[in-house]
């Protein structure tokens, strides 16, 4: 395994591409949220988002801040006492899309492929034991590092090996998720699952302990 210092060479290496990278022509007025806001290069627990949101990550420079859908993951993650020091965060998708009227967007098919060498390179310089993915379009963006089966409707909450780690697909913490597709109940229920994968893989970490 790398040393930390190493890591760190690394994660600055790949910061300076990401900043300066100009492959998304609708997104070039837009910096990759991606420092060291995002976690700690050491973290052994990762989760994946689907893009910085244009209210949060693309505002603060730090995944999942300053909106609702930070304020749901904060919680969520409290709830089984992982902090954001334990964990590192990053998404399939750089830079913030948006609409011509400004509004956020699903990044496409082209946006994920050009950001995808970026999440490659950056799980593995993070190198974790544990990855969460949020949402679908964090699950589907795997599948070009290395492929998988998985869909969310079918595997979310569950835990699965994939590339050599333990994966946990959940939902996406934002407002519109938690009002029609996965309520905050089960929300919580999910994050349960994230803290006994975590005891799984042997991570020597306070989360709180759940029965299976």
């Amino acid at each position: 395994m790398p040393t930390r210092e190493l890591k760190n060479v690394r994660f600055k290496r790949i910061v300076a591409e990401a900043a300066g990278c100009t492959r998304c022509p609708a997104m070039c007025e837009r910096t990759a949220v991606l420092s060291e806001l995002n976690g700690s290069v050491a973290a052994r627990i990762m989760f994946i988002g689907e893009a910085p949101g244009r209210k949060g990550a693309d505002r603060t420079r730090k995944p999942f801040s300053g909106d609702q859908s930070g304020k749901n993951f904060d919680r969520f993650l409290a709830s089984i006492g992982l902090s954001r020091a334990q964990i590192f965060i990053t998404s399939a998708a750089l830079c913030n899309p948006r609409t011509d009227s400004g509004a956020n967007r699903r990044p496409g098919k082209t946006e994920l492929a050009n950001c995808s060498e970026f999440l490659r390179r950056t799980i593995e310089i993070i190198d974790p034991a544990v990855v969460v993915t949020l949402g679908s379009v964090a699950l589907d963006a795997l599948k070009s590092i290395a492929p998988h089966d998985l869909s969310l409707k079918h595997s979310a909450a569950t835990v699965h090996s994939w590339d050599g780690r333990v994966l946990v697909p959940i939902y996406h913490p934002s407002p519109q998720v938690l009002a029609s597709h996965r309520r905050e109940a089960e929300q919580l229920r999910d994050y349960k699952v994230v803290a006994r994968a975590i005891k799984q893989a042997n991570l020597q970490l306070n989360v709180c302990s759940f029965a299976a």
